[in-house]
């Protein structure tokens, strides 16, 4: 499968039986679990503590604080990847039709406005989230059709902050 980590940083990731590969070479880990969402894990005599802090199965996508730094963690499995090949690729299917708060936080900054065109990865706004400025950006190409939050709006987990035509 492949892993995609704050859109920026790709890996190659198979796991079978017990052996985790990323990037062709066998890793080592010695993990506890904590609890549902609390993972505490050594990897080459280091101590992470990673907690699962949101989670879009329809999407497989998550969000994910290891030692209280975020990272946004997208997988595509097998089945993605034989659709993307065949052309069916979802993201080109599907229109994206708004963007919600992936966590509570402070809206610090909304860089679009309605009918703004935006691009895949364009800015769309900044949000705070435990004491961490967030860049929320598009996940694909669209139109904004109506900023439902402003500068200075608390929002909620799931909260829709921008709609698209």
């Amino acid at each position: 499968m492949k892993v995609k980590v704050n859109d920026h940083y790709n890996f190659e990731v198979t796991l079978e039986r017990d052996l985790l590969t990323i990037e062709g070479a066998a890793v080592q880990l010695d993990s506890s679990v904590l609890s549902e969402k609390h993972v505490s894990v050594i990897y080459q005599n280091r101590s992470y503590n990673i907690e699962l802090v949101s989670e879009d199965k329809s999407e497989k996508t998550s969000l994910i604080k290891v030692n209280g730094n975020l990272y946004h963690v997208a997988i595509q499995d097998q089945y993605d990847l034989l659709l993307q090949q065949l052309g069916f690729d979802n993201s080109k299917t599907s229109k994206m039709k708004e963007i919600k708060a992936p966590m509570p936080g402070l809206v610090l900054n909304v860089v679009v406005e309605e009918g703004q065109e935006v691009n895949k990865g364009d800015n769309l706004l900044v949000l705070e989230a435990m004491k961490m400025e967030n860049i929320i950006k598009s996940p694909a190409g669209g139109t904004v059709k109506k900023v439902l939050v402003s500068k200075g709006d608390k929002v909620e987990k799931n909260e829709i902050l921008i709609q698209f035509s």
